[in-house]
């Protein structure tokens, strides 16, 4: 697990659990997530499916409130990706970027 990316919070679950999710994460985990992800390319369209820093379904953006900021997320800022990625975090857990959440430690 990355040391010291994480706030404590007053909860007890299993990693990459929604209840994990609750926990404050720091900008550098979304960072190194946006990195495993898509190269730390914010406005990614590969032609995948999944669009923005974080590759994040449009049905997914959708749910978690991302229309509010663009119609998809790589049409959104870093902040606004980060903000719909807590939601889905929280929903979800660290399981909605299975490998990569694996690969920086999150899982």
């Amino acid at each position: 697990m990355v040391v010291g990316l994480l706030l404590p919070a007053a909860v007890t679950a299993t990693a990459g659990t929604p209840a994990a999710a609750r926990q404050a994460v720091s900008d550098l985990v979304w960072d190194r997530l946006a990195d495993c992800e898509s190269d730390g390319d914010w406005e990614a369209d590969t032609g995948n499916g999944y669009y923005g820093g974080i590759q994040i379904w449009p049905p997914t953006w959708r749910e978690a409130g991302g229309q509010r900021y663009a119609d998809r997320p790589d049409h959104a800022s870093r902040r606004q990706q980060i903000t719909v990625g807590e939601e889905i975090l929280r929903r979800q857990g660290w399981r909605a970027w299975g490998g990569c959440a694996r690969e920086i430690g999150m899982l």
